[in-house]
């Protein structure tokens, strides 16, 4: 019974934009408490499951914050603010945060950066697109899991709570027909 109608911003408006109503649902709080700006969280409808992702060929070992000092590192906005324990005290030069975050492949495997922080679902996506270019050579890479999934961090924000259950209603629907398990299939499976 509702109508989305999608508005793309920068995600370090986002919180700026739902302060100030200019929109009804965030997708993301962005590391910004939307509780104390009345926001009503609904369920996740992705579990983001970032990894650091590293050419295999470059035998890097990511095992603790230390391991990645030194090494040209491109991640998502707003990585640093969610994990800084990891990346809080990385060198600005060597450390780069994008929100298009479909180049990460291939700047990978032109050696570009060292390690791209991103969902490994994103990465497997982006890089099926690139493969689809003949300029692209793919790579083996290597995942490094440095985190465990955390249904909290990614959960859209609404300033209504019946939309908000209205939400959590529809995906829970999805998720009972398995019409969630087909969008993954249609993203990451070979065509």
């Amino acid at each position: 019974g509702h109508v989305l109608k999608p508005v793309y911003m920068p995600m370090a408006r986002i919180p700026l934009a739902f302060k100030n109503q200019k929109v009804n649902v965030v997708m993301m709080d962005v590391g910004v408490d939307m509780d104390l700006l009345g926001g009503f969280y609904g369920n996740p409808p992705v579990l983001y499951d970032n990894v650091f992702i590293t050419l295999k060929k470059n035998k890097i070992s990511i095992k603790k914050p230390e391991d990645l000092v030194g090494l040209r590192i491109n991640s998502f906005v707003g990585a640093q603010k969610r994990y800084p324990r990891w990346l809080g005290k990385l060198s600005p030069e060597l450390y780069l945060e994008k929100n298009d975050q479909s180049s990460q492949p291939m700047l990978l495997s032109l050696g570009r950066f060292d390690v791209i922080l991103c969902d490994r679902n994103i990465f497997k996506y982006y890089t099926k697109v690139a493969q689809k270019s003949s300029r692209f050579l793919s790579f083996p890479v290597e995942e490094h899991a440095f985190t465990t999934i955390n249904p909290k961090d990614y959960r859209p924000v609404f300033d209504n709570k019946k939309m908000r259950d209205d939400f959590n209603y529809g995906l829970d629907l999805l998720a009972k027909n398995g019409r969630i398990k087909m969008i993954y299939d249609s993203y990451l499976k070979s065509n």
